[in-house]
């Protein structure tokens, strides 16, 4: 099953090279250059996961993070960052972040935590959908 994955950045150049390296990699990439135009996006279709720059312009990475997760609390977020702080980890990571990676990163470690997102992401699914199997059986007393 093909990878999807959401990556969201301003700086255009890195957003089109970095499509193109995993998608020779046959993995399923959509793109967005803001903010807005991601929080659309996941409204309109399942990612396995989002990479997601932290800082750009009118909304940055952290309030985009939220806003995602409030949405989705399943949705699986990396944050890419070329101004890496201890804080700016630490929230990130309070706020839901799967992971925070300083740029340039190796395409081989975002290739590897996209696949680990994908997986976390699984085990959630399975594991609500087990509740909701509980639910119904303890609900209707069959």
């Amino acid at each position: 099953m093909t990878d999807k994955v959401l990556i969201v950045d301003d700086e255009v150049d890195f957003l089109n090279l970095m499509s193109e390296r995993l998608k020779t990699r046959d993995m399923d990439v959509s793109t967005a250059t803001n903010a807005k135009e991601a929080l659309k996006m996941i409204d309109e279709k399942f990612y396995d996961a989002v990479v997601l720059d932290l800082q750009m312009p009118e909304m940055d990475g952290l309030e985009t993070l939220k806003i995602m997760k409030e949405k989705n609390p399943d949705i699986q977020i990396i944050l890419l960052t070329g101004h890496a702080t201890v804080e700016k980890g630490i929230e990130a990571m309070k706020l839901g972040a799967m992971d925070l990676l300083e740029k340039p990163a190796e395409l081989s470690t975002i290739i590897d935590r996209i696949k680990h997102a994908k997986a976390e992401k699984i085990i959630l699914v399975e594991k609500k959908n087990e509740q909701r199997i509980r639910d119904i059986l303890t609900h209707k007393g069959w």
